[in-house]
């Protein structure tokens, strides 16, 4: 049985939905031979990694795959890249707002997905869902769960497989604003899709250490 977590972010920034976390629990589909992990984590510094690493030590994924809201954004965009830095542009819903501080003071500069990237985005495209390959995470909570996400597999449990996909709004929940959205029928479908390359195993050699297929 292949086992994968996958996590959502709870609203953040004054808004009552976040997509991220819609389609984590809009996920109806039965995947043959996986077990899927289902995780609410909030948008808080320190937290949010605190509960992830925790279910990935007791529960032992196969793969870690976080999920979060990218405001602006018009596609679902695969991460290949976290940063060792938060830069807060709002607070979270702690009140925290860090302004260039480093992750890991003694951390590396970066941390690459260790998940099949490239698969994953074919699959989605293919799917009929719009899709990008994105190289920044931003500095705010979600690229910092992803950097300390992969900063514990990588130290801790390396054959585990670890990203970050961003989604945009769902068209759902704009409530007449005019900003980038998807329906969440789309939104959902990728991360299902997501989902089913992982537990197939992609096309991507397992050292993706510089985000590329090899």
């Amino acid at each position: 049985m292949y086992r994968i977590l996958l996590t959502g972010f709870l609203p953040f920034g004054g808004e009552s939905v976040n997509p991220s976390l819609e389609a984590v629990r809009s996920i109806q589909v039965e995947f043959p031979n996986v077990e899927l992990i289902r995780l609410e984590v909030p948008t808080i510094f320190g937290e949010a990694e605190r509960m992830v690493i925790e279910q990935v030590s007791f529960c032992r994924p196969h793969a870690v795959l976080c999920t979060g809201l990218a405001s602006g954004r018009t596609d679902v965009s695969i991460e290949r890249v976290a940063i060792n830095v938060d830069d807060a542009r709002i607070p979270d819903t702690a009140g925290q707002q860090p302004l260039d501080v480093p992750i890991q003071p003694h951390g590396p500069a970066a941390y690459f997905s260790t998940l099949p990237i490239k698969s994953i985005a074919q699959a989605i495209l293919s799917a009929g869902v719009p899709v990008e390959i994105s190289n920044t995470a931003g500095t705010y909570v979600c690229n910092h769960l992803m950097y300390q996400v992969l900063h514990y597999t990588t130290h801790r449990c390396p054959a585990v497989r670890a990203g970050f996909i961003h989604v945009p709004f769902g068209k759902e929940h704009l409530n007449g604003r005019n900003i980038p959205a998807l329906p969440m029928k789309q939104i959902t479908a990728a991360l299902e899709t997501a989902i089913y390359t992982l537990s197939s195993g992609g096309s991507e050699a397992k050292n993706t250490r510089w985000g590329k297929e090899v």
